[in-house]
């Protein structure tokens, strides 16, 4: 896959990605903004920054100004926040290529961030901490974590806590945009057709609308820190129809070697409809709808997991915990087989070409790249390397991870008491 990078004389990097064979291009800016980023008083900042960046600007005084602006083209926008970054985007047709650039950049770069909008926007974002809330099978993930990381950033929620939601003021926002939201710390990525603008001149635009962005620099943030002896268990009591877990491993983060390896024995154990865990927990004994593993990899830390939605009677609960480390133990023991490990490199081989076959998702792929790691790795490397993981390898990664005291347990559900798990969460 083509791309061109270009880094401007800011600081700001620039990744071109063109792709003849659509008729839509998408704009994104991401910056290394996120809970990550973020003290304390101040969790929820960086999404709640978010929010107020499609507020208005002087150009485009209000939101229903900026979100005509898209929608007369039929264009498709938004934004998201995670741990480590918050991005815009606009997705439209080739067309509107230069409109995109435009909106896009002017959301980021003018927003006014107003007092009176902030007021509005504090009851959106406390709704949204509410619909979170009343979603357990999100939210399940963001009780793992906190089990993992604890009372640090990398175990705080990215959408903060109420408290800090309503007390934030105006100067909170502008001071952490005037540090964050710099050219060094910021990528632009356009991919798809260009349409009759062209590469060159989607470069020259952006080089012309950034340039007045100020230099700054790359800010760093809290290193996670893990510390564990034993397994774990964490339980939010909440009056539920159906219990749903995480159970899970400390695993590796995106500069880690070993990360290809984890994210396909992730696929065996739990990634498709015919994987083990599938086969096991919902064919073979119907204990719960979906039941999946998945690897989470941040720049300093990262986890492997299994998650599943089942019913509040202990004992299922019980089966179903059992069945999972039943798995891991069949891995530790006798590893994959050949067959196994050559589905799972043809599955992320198969997941890859279809996800990247639209505009938004290679835009996402090569910014999310180069914010992260400042390197570039095309989907024909990275799968160049996971061919080249043997079976050796992935029980080597299994007999390194799966270990005791790596091991977490994360549930929401009506139970209160965590003795009967504790008697059997070991390997």
């Amino acid at each position: 896959m083509h791309f061109k990078k270009t880094t401007f004389k800011n600081g700001l990097r620039l990744v071109t990605a063109p792709m003849k064979d659509t008729n839509t291009a998408t704009v994104i800016v991401a910056v290394a903004a996120g809970s990550k980023y973020e003290t304390k008083n101040l969790n929820g900042l960086s999404h709640f920054l978010e929010h107020m960046m499609f507020k208005g600007t002087k150009k485009r005084p209000k939101t229903k100004d900026i979100a005509q602006a898209l929608d007369a083209v039929g264009g498709e926008f938004n934004a998201f926040t995670s741990e480590e970054s918050t991005a815009y985007y606009a997705k439209v047709d080739k067309a509107h290529v230069g409109l995109a650039v435009d909106v896009v950049s002017d959301i980021f770069l003018n927003s006014k961030i107003e007092a009176k909008e902030i007021e509005k926007e504090r009851g959106v974002i406390l709704q949204e901490i509410n619909m979170y809330e009343d979603t357990p099978m999100a939210a399940v993930q963001e009780e793992f974590e906190h089990l993992l990381y604890g009372d640090q950033p990398a175990g705080w929620k990215v959408i903060g806590t109420k408290e800090n939601i309503k007390r934030v003021t105006r100067k909170n926002f502008l001071d952490y945009r005037a540090k964050l939201y710099n050219a060094e710390n910021t990528v632009v990525c356009v991919a798809g057709n260009f349409g009759e603008e062209g590469e060159e001149k989607v470069i020259r635009d952006v080089k012309k609308i950034f340039s007045k962005m100020k230099k700054g620099g790359v800010n760093g943030k809290v290193k996670t820190v893990e510390r564990q002896s034993g397994p774990n268990i964490k339980i939010k009591h909440k009056k539920t129809d159906q219990v749903h877990l995480i159970l899970g491993f400390r695993g590796y983060g995106m500069f880690h070697p070993d990360r290809y390896a984890l994210a396909l024995l992730a696929n065996i154990l739990g990634g498709t409809m015919s994987s083990r865990l599938f086969l096991s927990v919902r064919e073979r004994q119907g204990l719960a709808y979906y039941v999946k593993a998945g690897t989470e990899e941040y720049s300093d830390c990262g986890y492997f997991s299994v998650r599943a939605g089942v019913d509040t009677d202990r004992r299922k609960i019980e089966k179903t915990v059992k069945t999972i480390l039943a798995e891991v133990k069949k891995t530790l023991a006798k590893g994959v087989t050949a067959k196994e490990l050559q589905s799972a490199k043809d599955n992320l081989r198969g997941r890859m070409a279809l996800t990247l076959e639209s505009s938004d998702e290679v835009a996402s792929y090569f910014a999310g790249q180069e914010l992260a790691r400042r390197e570039i790795k095309t989907p024909e490397q990275i799968l160049a390397k996971i061919e080249k993981i043997s079976r050796d390898d992935i029980l080597k990664v299994a007999k390194d991870v799966f270990a005791n005291e790596k091991l977490n347990l994360a549930f929401i559900g009506p139970i209160e008491d965590k003795v009967f798990l504790e008697k059997i969460l070991a390997l």
